[in-house]
């Protein structure tokens, strides 16, 4: 087989094997679904529960360079500190050695088995729960198939005096096969993917477990790549989190040099005629033990990178909280910060709200450029959370998620719209303070009331998009009847008022646009409970 040949099998096949692995992990975190949120949103300072999360999401994403960026994301956001996101890219580093141990295993007869199965779930089954499963295993079969190809085509490399000289001249060089490792890695920005292509090539006999287990730490310090190369144009502390990752896997690396040989011997007598197993076994205790080995030591980590990159972030980020692009690597995770941030969206709303009340009833100058303020922070957020969910619906997410997405986008959009009302409020407050008006006792309080029902009509719909509560939503729509009935009475009280020139028609005018955009706000909030009652 020529040289050629032997190049297009190896990318045919790594194409198979990359396509499998992201398969099976799509189907894996969409079966998963809002359990994996779980883990996340429960991480704390405890480092075991931050190494758990790490290795449990890792390994449902088949990636520990997407739960790195993630990682990069979420402290970027300011959700988690560098001592947190150190736990959870120990734990990746875990994880990521599942997709070895299954690839190590012949399953050569039962490939078809596989493919077959899994294509017959995705093409008759209407349950989106069962086609998910069919994606796993159709990935599952792919995964190996790719392997499969992989190995035929690197069969003649163990025959070839070239290849053979190449790894003779690795076998006496540990800090080489390090580097060759490294590279791998980089180049094809997976460690699960150049692992692979060791397993395969192990498979043929043409690697012997002397070269294999140093390549595998260069695997290990090249999926930092990624994570680094995502850290560019963010805050010093996500660039922090990058960092952290490389420094643990390049000491981890220093670390067990020396112990290669102690590895070696523990595979071997573990599975003396199968290279395959001991490849695997020696990526699983390596980062294992590198894990433990560096729990006591985690502060000090955190303190390298600060001492390497000082200082904190000066200013506060004005716009979004909970969402950045890096947690589009895992649509699940990215759409419950999407959640997140739209709930934030409309406290401030809401706290808009209650602040442009205030400055009409108190004609408080201050408190009505806080309105605005805030109004340019709810038009940012809009911006920002649309765009990112048009981002995540394009991924490959379940059906049932892509209505969830449907239904944001409105609520985002109604939102938004509050706040506009809010806007005008403040307007009004300007008029009013500018013209020196003033209303009487049963104006105000026809209008403190109207604004009670308004304010409970945010608050409600806000608690029943949160909670995906049906009863919130169906308690919002009953407040939504009263603020109508309110605004019908209040407007024709207000017109008798007028004929008895019990006040003057420029105070007047101001009355009617406030109950009118009173109204209009319970009307948004009906619109936010509606989503959750179609969802």
């Amino acid at each position: 087989m020529s040289l050629m040949n032997i190049i297009i099998g190896l990318l045919g096949g790594l194409g198979l094997f990359l396509y499998g692995m992201k398969l099976m992990g799509e189907g894996l975190e969409n079966v998963a679904g809002d359990k994996m949120k779980v883990f996340f949103e429960k991480i704390t300072s405890n480092p075991a529960k931050g190494i758990l999360t790490g290795a449990i999401v890792t390994a449902v994403i088949q990636s520990s360079s997407a739960t790195t960026v993630m990682v990069v994301g979420f402290v970027n956001a300011g959700l988690m500190n560098l001592y947190q996101a150190a736990g959870v890219i120990m734990g990746a580093n875990i994880g990521t050695t599942i997709t070895t141990q299954i690839i190590s295993f012949k399953m050569d007869g039962i490939i078809p088995i596989f493919i077959a199965l899994g294509a017959a779930m995705l093409m008759f089954s209407k349950k989106e729960k069962v086609k998910e499963v069919g994606h796993i295993i159709l990935g599952f079969g792919i995964l190996f198939l790719g392997m499969e190809l992989m190995k035929e085509t690197m069969a003649p490399l163990a025959e070839s005096d070239f290849f053979g000289n190449m790894i003779v001249s690795l076998q006496g060089n540990i800090f080489l096969s390090i580097l060759v490792g490294v590279i791998m890695t980089a180049v094809i920005q997976s460690s699960s993917a150049s692992t692979g292509i060791l397993v395969a090539l192990s498979g043929t006999g043409a690697l012997p477990i002397e070269v294999a287990v140093p390549i595998l730490f260069g695997n290990n310090i090249g999926t930092c790549v990624t994570a680094l190369l995502s850290s560019v144009g963010t805050q010093k502390t996500a660039k922090k989190a990058a960092f952290i990752h490389l420094f643990f896997n390049v000491i981890g690396t220093v670390v067990f040099i020396p112990l290669i040989p102690i590895l070696k011997d523990i595979v071997v007598r573990m599975n003396p005629s199968n290279i395959t197993r001991q490849i695997a076994n020696a990526h699983t205790i390596f980062n294992i033990a590198n894990t433990i080995v560096m729990i006591p030591f985690m502060n000090y980590l955190v303190l390298l990178v600060n001492k390497i990159i000082p200082g904190e972030d000066e200013t506060e980020k004005f716009g979004t909280k909970y969402i950045d692009e890096r947690l589009l690597e895992t649509p699940i995770i990215a759409s419950g910060q999407a959640i997140q941030e739209i709930i934030r969206m409309a406290r401030k709303a809401k706290e808009n709200l209650i602040i442009a009340m205030k400055a009409f009833e108190t004609n408080n100058q201050e408190l009505n450029k806080k309105v605005y303020e805030n109004e340019k922070l709810i038009n940012l957020l809009e911006h920002e959370i649309t765009t990112f969910l048009v981002k995540l619906s394009n991924a490959d997410i379940a059906e049932e998620k892509k209505n969830m997405i449907l239904s944001m986008f409105n609520i985002v959009n109604d939102i938004e719209r509050v706040g506009d009302h809010c806007k005008n409020i403040a307007d009004l407050t300007n008029e009013k303070i500018q013209k020196k008006l003033t209303f009487s006792d049963e104006g105000m309080k026809e209008l403190r009331h109207m604004y009670e029902y308004t304010i409970d009509a945010v608050t409600t719909s806000i608690a029943s998009f949160k909670e995906n509560d049906m009863m919130k939503a169906q308690s919002t729509l009953v407040i939504e009847e009263n603020i109508d009935r309110l605004e019908k009475e209040y407007r024709e009280a207000h017109i008798r008022r007028l004929n008895k020139e019990a006040c003057s028609a420029r105070e007047g005018a101001i009355y009617l646009d406030l109950i009118s955009n009173f109204e209009r706000i319970g009307d948004h909030s009906t619109n936010i409970a509606q989503s959750v009652i179609n969802r």
